[in-house]
């Protein structure tokens, strides 16, 4: 499996390693080089955790990235935010003022870029990599583009050299970089394939940052090429969606900007990367929470205009729609305080009721489509870590599973959020090794 970590433009390739054999503060290439190697989720979290300790500066920064990502794989989804809450996010211009509840109404996304997108040949999404929240509307936004015409799905995930992805149906863990191993991520690839869609890997394998967002634009324009009457589906991350130069700096112009340039389609571009919650358990002020605070709602959504339907944008020449993602639990939105906190450890430091870390976000029901599961460590032998994956019947271990949840500590319990069907369950630990498997039900509703 190729690692590829798009914040920093970084590959590692992946053989296997002893997280134990690190005893002195890593280099940067050695810490990238033990990352990849580690054979799996679980050998990845506990390098790390062996190694963060001994690291500052940069490397630290890096280390901490590479948790966030490994968090999100092993469906440690708070904890994710928790070690990497990395906040690209800029504040509206002056010219574009927060809505006002007297005047904006909140309503469904994904209702509302359907209907955006009848009249368009592209739509672009982004997604913060290691903010599995940001991918619950693409996974909406699948079958409503789907039953419009749109025929083909692009994912920045997925790698060339799966060949058989379309046949087999399924993402494994050689199907692209680290992120296709969450299992949100892994249900987009899924769903996708199931609702007849192309799937489309784009990224290029060695680009550089200078000319990666041209060689992503220059394979979407291939689609065109191939099928004059395409319509085009694009999961891509942070700025590539955007229309103007800004974002990815002041020489590089974004994918949707060229595409755009080259094909002669505006494509429509929808981001949700700005108004999302980057500290949860912690306190995060200023734009994003006078927002969530004004327009509280359940589900990802978008304001429209009381006055005309217009769909409010915070940069309309970056991108048409802006997306609010609800905060990960209720009480997450902030008031006063300060917060300090320990990536490894996870300790949260702040003046109000302590965030209960062990609460999976409520938004893993997408709206009630999925349903609690409940886990205890009794699957794992009260060994931990230990990771348990719930599979689709015929699906291997080796396949991004439907949901995950890892144990870090003995005597728990949890759930997985599932839909209605069958499913095998399967505990494994660091080594890969099975600790449990039986097959379960979760019953229609």
């Amino acid at each position: 499996m190729k690692m590829v970590m798009c914040l920093l433009c970084t590959t590692v390739l992946v053989a296997p390693v002893s997280a134990r054999e690190q005893l002195s503060a890593p280099s940067t290439t050695e810490l990238l080089d033990h990352f990849g190697t580690a054979p799996n989720g679980l050998a990845r979290y506990e390098y790390l955790s062996s190694v963060l300790p001994l690291l500052a500066g940069e490397d630290k920064l890096l280390a901490k990235q590479l948790l966030a990502t490994v968090d999100s794989e092993l469906g440690l989804y708070n904890e994710a935010m928790m070690a990497f809450p990395f906040d690209n996010r800029v504040a509206p211009p002056r010219s574009t003022p927060l809505p006002q509840s007297d005047q904006w109404q909140a309503v469904d996304a994904a209702d509302v870029i359907a209907k955006l997108a009848a009249n368009r040949r592209i739509v672009m999404v982004n997604e913060a990599h290691h903010d599995a929240h940001t991918r619950e509307l693409t996974l909406a936004l699948l079958p409503r583009l789907r039953e419009l015409g749109y025929q083909y799905f692009a994912v920045e995930a997925l790698s060339a050299k799966d060949v058989d992805l379309m046949r087999r149906g399924y993402a494994t863990e050689s199907s692209g970089s680290e992120y296709v191993l969450e299992p949100l991520y892994g249900e987009i690839v899924r769903q996708a394939i199931r609702l007849g869609y192309t799937v489309l890997p784009y990224d290029p394998e060695d680009a550089t940052t200078e000319n990666r967002d041209g060689e992503q634009a220059r394979t979407l324009q291939k689609v065109f090429d191939k099928d004059s009457h395409a319509k085009l589906f694009v999961h891509a991350g942070y700025a590539h969606i955007d229309k103007a130069v800004g974002n990815l700096g002041s020489r590089i112009q974004p994918m949707a900007m060229q595409l755009k340039r080259i094909t002669g389609e505006d494509p429509l571009c929808v981001d949700q990367t700005q108004f999302r919650d980057v500290a949860v358990g912690g306190l995060d002020f200023g734009f994003y929470n006078t927002v969530a605070s004004r327009f509280p709602q359940q589900q990802p959504y978008v304001l429209r205009a009381k006055s005309d339907g217009q769909i409010w944008s915070s940069d309309p020449r970056q991108h048409d729609v802006t997306v609010v993602l609800p905060p990960a639990a209720e009480r997450d939105l902030d008031v006063n305080g300060l917060m300090r906190s320990d990536a490894l450890h996870r300790e949260v430091i702040l003046p109000r009721t302590p965030f209960d870390l062990d609460q999976r976000p409520s938004w893993l029901a997408l709206g009630g489509a999925r349903d609690r599961y409940p886990i205890n460590t009794d699957l794992c032998d009260n060994q931990v870590p230990c990771a348990i994956d719930a599979h689709y019947p015929n699906e291997p271990d080796n396949a991004t599973p439907a949901d995950r949840y890892t144990f870090l500590h003995r005597r728990s319990h949890n759930v997985l959020y599932l839909f209605p069907g069958h499913y095998r369950l399967r505990a494994w630990d660091a080594t890969g090794k099975t600790l449990h498997q039986q097959d379960i039900e979760v019953p229609p509703r």
